[in-house]
């Protein structure tokens, strides 16, 4: 599958919206003409197997030396478990915060000091989430060697993140790849510069929005 067949899906299934004339506002309160809500995956069971197994062999070509697959909670909780059931792997996640009772844990499942992990998250945006995972990851012992998502926003922040942190990401389709898949509706063509310029500075264009 490639990263436009996914696009695709995503676009089909509402997974991504995109209102150029309509701008959604972020809990960032970054105004913005796309929205992705990949929780919607879990509800189309046909979509759902080729989005999974397409992120099980970008994992498995990519990070081949993985030995545990992580989901940041809550939303790569699910993604995590089909791909490691598909690759065979043992599936932990990580939670935001430690808990406040029992073990007090910020890690669920078995980790083993040393053991090489690949995180999953449905959708990267700042990467903060993601790379908050594996920090815990890394405080705990693991050798985190990849992060994966389905989808990325693109964001100037997200990159200066992942370089810092020295984390390789990748993902099955990103923005730049939606909005060429999105602009052959004909209803979107006329927005084909406005969905554009969103890419070259998110913060200007929401300025420019509100």
């Amino acid at each position: 599958m490639s990263s436009k067949d996914i696009a695709q899906i995503l676009l089909n299934i509402e997974a991504v919206t995109l209102k150029p004339a309509a701008p959604f506002t972020w809990a960032s309160g970054l105004k913005s003409p796309i929205y992705c809500d990949n929780r919607l995956i879990m509800s189309y069971p046909k979509e759902r197997q080729i989005i999974e197994e397409t992120l099980a062999e970008l994992i498995r070509t990519e990070f081949p030396d993985v030995e545990v697959v992580a989901g940041t909670t809550t939303a790569g909780i699910p993604h995590a478990a089909y791909v490691s059931w598909l690759l065979d792997l043992p599936m932990i996640y990580v939670r935001s915060s430690s808990k406040g009772h029992g073990k007090q844990n910020a890690i669920e499942g078995e980790l083993k000091p040393g053991q090489k992990v690949v995180v999953i998250e449905d959708l990267i945006s700042t990467g903060g989430s993601v790379l908050d995972a594996a920090e815990k990851l890394e405080e705990a012992g693991a050798q985190v060697i990849g992060c994966a998502a389905i989808f990325s926003y693109l964001l100037p922040q997200s990159k200066e993140a992942f370089a810092k942190a020295g984390h390789p990401l990748v993902t099955l389709t990103n923005y730049q790849e939606l909005v060429e898949v999105a602009l052959e509706d004909d209803e979107l063509k006329d927005h084909q510069e406005t969905l554009e310029s969103w890419y070259k500075d998110p913060v200007a264009w929401s300025k420019k929005h509100q």
